[in-house]
């Protein structure tokens, strides 16, 4: 079985004047590199507030079953509190923060279009 690498083409596009297409932007021009650099930077940050808000809350989760008084020994339906809470109570938090890091990597990526654009 042999490999094969798939690559974009790397020719430029006629880019109208007084407009910031991507490959104008992202190659050419060092308003261009600027902006893709903010908006890299942005989304690593981003990434990182976001990470170490859900790493803060499970620890939140951690401390409150190791510090609660008799949290951990409480059944809700016959089942351990500290299981409930560990094994099903994380997944909405995994959610949410998957909803705050779309929407706002999405609000990011469109102020970086507005930058971009031809207004």
């Amino acid at each position: 079985m042999t490999r094969v690498r798939v690559t974009a083409p790397r020719h430029s596009v006629p880019v109208p004047r007084g407009r910031l297409a991507y490959g104008d932007v992202s190659e050419e021009s060092d308003a261009g590199r600027v902006f893709i650099r903010s908006l890299i930077r942005s989304q690593l940050r981003l990434a990182l507030v976001v990470a170490c808000g859900f790493l803060l809350i499970l620890a939140a989760f951690a401390a409150f079953l190791v510090f609660g008084p008799g949290v951990a020994e409480t059944t809700v339906l016959g089942i351990r509190l500290d299981w409930l809470l560990l094994g099903v109570g994380v997944y909405p938090v995994i959610g949410l923060s998957a909803w705050v890091f779309t929407r706002a990597a999405a609000r990011n990526e469109a102020r970086y279009r507005d930058l971009t654009e031809e207004r």
